[in-house]
């Protein structure tokens, strides 16, 4: 689906991926519906549009608000005049501890905001975007929701559940007019960490993993040419290709080597 003049919607707008989305397909003549849980974020996201700001619209939410994420498309549409896209790309990460030590309130935290925020979005949308020509969705899952990564144990499993969520809805709607992509980012360089509330800042660099994070801007972009070829899956990054045919290859050897690489973040 090409995105010039079509309206998106897109969570965790504010920052990070999300931001760079708005700003890119903003770029390439969408209209855009973005939400934040920070207003002030929300805000800097609407200064970086520049001239483009009339196609924007911002909404401060809570994806884990059932109620509040359904009644935005009655607001979006209203603004907008239709929805013909959904990007659900707002995550949080758990802290870094095995789950022995993880209480339950992060727990459902990080299910809530990942998992159910994405079904409560789309479930939303998705009676909208049936009634259009042409439509997508693309759900933001991550390389650890393929792939076990220590001390982010309930962060990949609420993944995993975006992943076969829309694996799913894909074979679902195989016979209509919305398509659908998962998206699988890897090491990206985002305020994650901060945004989730934890302070990684005490990690020693020289025990920092190996990777080198992939700018925001270039994944939403790949995110973005996903969507108008219509992919059924994207990786997004160089370590997400490399450890998707590892774990291909070998499930066990792959998860022994992302342990040695993220072994110091457990001591945080």
């Amino acid at each position: 689906m090409k995105v010039n003049n079509k309206v998106i919607v897109i969570t965790g707008g504010g920052s990070g991926i999300g931001r760079e989305l708005v700003l890119n397909l903003l770029a390439k003549g969408a209209a855009v519906a973005t939400l934040d849980i920070n207003e002030e974020a929300l805000q800097e996201t609407v200064a970086l549009a520049g001239g483009s700001q009339d196609r924007l619209s911002t909404y401060v939410v809570n994806i884990t608000d059932r109620e509040a994420v359904e009644a935005l498309p009655a607001q979006v549409i209203d603004r907008h005049g239709a929805v013909d896209g959904l990007i659900n790309n707002a995550g949080i990460i758990q802290p870094f501890v095995r789950v022995n030590d993880l209480d339950y309130a992060a727990i459902e935290r990080v299910m809530n905001v990942n998992f159910y925020g994405t079904v409560y979005m789309t479930k939303a949308f998705l009676p909208h975007l049936l009634e259009r020509p042409e439509a997508h969705i693309a759900n933001v899952s991550s390389m650890g929701g393929f792939l076990p990564v220590p001390g982010q144990s309930v962060y990949g499993a609420a993944k995993a559940a975006v992943k076969l969520f829309t694996e799913g809805l894909h074979s679902e709607l195989a016979n209509t007019n919305v398509h659908v992509t998962v998206v699988f980012p890897g090491a990206i360089g985002t305020n994650i960490a901060a945004n989730s509330g934890l302070d990684i800042s005490s990690a020693d660099s020289a025990d920092q993993p190996a990777m080198t994070p992939l700018e925001a801007d270039k994944a939403a972009a790949i995110i973005v040419e996903a969507v108008e070829r219509d992919r059924y899956r994207v990786l997004v990054g160089s370590d997400a290709r490399l450890m998707d045919f590892l774990y291909r290859l070998s499930p066990k050897r792959a998860a022994r080597f992302i342990f040695k690489q993220m072994e110091s973040l457990l001591s945080i």
